[in-house]
């Protein structure tokens, strides 16, 4: 199995925007990118519009040369039903179902989504709590999940590729996994590696609580103990401060006892993580 991270935020968007390529099957799960409207108070830095500019670039690339598009659910860093619309066309589409375990907001996104798209993919299925099959690679997808803590954000779906000898989990927005339901689906399917968004501790105290983070770290330690894991990959709202490796620090250290690597996206890469949005302040000169 081939697996290419193409935008994250430890690359320097939002984004958790994935290829994974088998045998039998070219995938690309969240075809989106965006950036933090404010951020410290400050609008997005040049520096970092034109990183995401070259990140969509590469997503179209992608996305173009694959048979399958994920859409976890209806936020713009995981979708963009705006531009470049022809990567949906000829695909099999799997979609977070765009009525059921939905808020407002995403109902209404996912509504002009699939009317922008109406007529371009080969497929829509609505992919909640399914399996489908493409010859002998399997792409499982959790039951709707919590954005979160609660369903205040909307729910998202857990993507799972079995090539049949190897497993990748991206689990998109759990902000943690500090809920078990977000969790069993990681612990249930044994992945070889899985792509985590992290606890959402660069709001710690205000949208985010400090029990969360804890659960988040304990569930963290449970996959590392229960999964065959060769690395134990953390991203998205986690990397949008610069100190996410001492949130999680009890995880790390757990995961070196163990031998697993607890470690972000770039890292994973071999690259040192470029974290713009963090770093926006510093962008344009201000302490």
């Amino acid at each position: 199995m081939k697996i290419i991270p193409i935008s994250f935020d430890s690359m320097g968007t939002r984004s958790m925007a994935t290829y994974v390529e088998t045998k039998d099957v070219k995938i690309f799960i969240d075809p989106g990118v965006s950036l933090a409207p404010s951020r410290y108070g400050l609008p997005p830095h040049k520096v970092e519009i034109e990183k995401m500019n070259r990140d969509w670039e590469e997503i179209v690339k992608y996305a173009l040369r694959s048979d399958v598009l994920v859409v976890s659910h209806y936020h713009y860093d995981h979708h963009d039903p705006n531009s470049d619309l022809e990567i949906y066309d000829g695909k099999v589409l799997l979609i977070k179902h765009p009525k059921e375990n939905i808020n407002l907001s995403q109902k209404q996104r996912a509504a002009y989504f699939l009317e922008q798209i109406r007529n371009r993919p080969k497929k829509i299925e609505f992919a909640d709590n399914k399996e489908f099959s493409f010859g002998n690679t399997l792409i499982r997808f959790s039951k709707a999940v919590f954005h979160g803590t609660n369903p205040r954000l909307g729910y998202v779906i857990e993507t799972m590729v079995d090539d049949g000898s190897y497993r990748f989990i991206h689990t998109s927005d759990v902000e943690g996994p500090s809920i078990e339901d977000q969790v069993e689906f990681i612990l249930n399917n044994k992945p070889n590696l899985v792509f985590i968004d992290g606890p959402l501790s660069y709001m710690l105290g205000f949208r985010y609580s400090r029990r969360s983070l804890e659960e988040s770290v304990e569930n963290l330690m449970r996959i590392i103990d229960e999964c065959p894991l060769e690395s134990l990959v953390i991203d998205h709202h986690l990397l949008r401060e610069l100190v996410w490796r001492e949130r999680i620090k009890k995880a790390v250290n757990y995961g070196a006892k163990k031998g697993i690597k607890v470690i972000s996206v770039a890292e994973y890469l071999g690259k040192k993580p470029n974290l713009l949005e963090a770093r926006r302040k510093e962008l344009y000169g201000k302490k």
